[in-house]
């Protein structure tokens, strides 16, 4: 069920302001309630594609006595493509529930 949704969960875990992969990996888990407890093997190369597509930034950050690491954050583009991701789940979401609800009907 996550299969096209990935980039949008990504960009929504970096919309609170900028963070290291393992950081959104735990942002994503933390806001689904452990849902979506996804690997590094999905997340990172999701961030990767969202850069080269210019939705996301990222710069090399070294924090007092860490290890260096990579930011991401949402650029402007980002921002707007989020807006817009939100939009179309409002309303394929609406268009289940009334599917699925069987009581409703569409639009709402």
């Amino acid at each position: 069920m996550l299969k096209g949704h990935l980039d949008a969960i990504v960009l929504a875990a970096l919309e609170a302001g900028p963070a290291h992969g393992y950081a959104v990996i735990e942002t994503i888990k933390r806001a689904s309630a452990g849902t979506f407890n996804l690997p590094e093997g999905t997340v990172y190369p999701a961030l990767h594609r969202l850069e080269e597509a210019g939705l996301l930034a990222s710069a090399w950050s070294t924090p007092p006595g860490g290890r260096k690491r990579r930011v991401y954050s949402l650029t402007k583009s980002g921002t707007a493509a989020l807006a817009g991701r939100r939009k179309t789940w409002d309303r394929f979401s609406q268009a289940v529930d009334t599917m699925l609800g069987g009581d409703k009907t569409w639009p709402a």
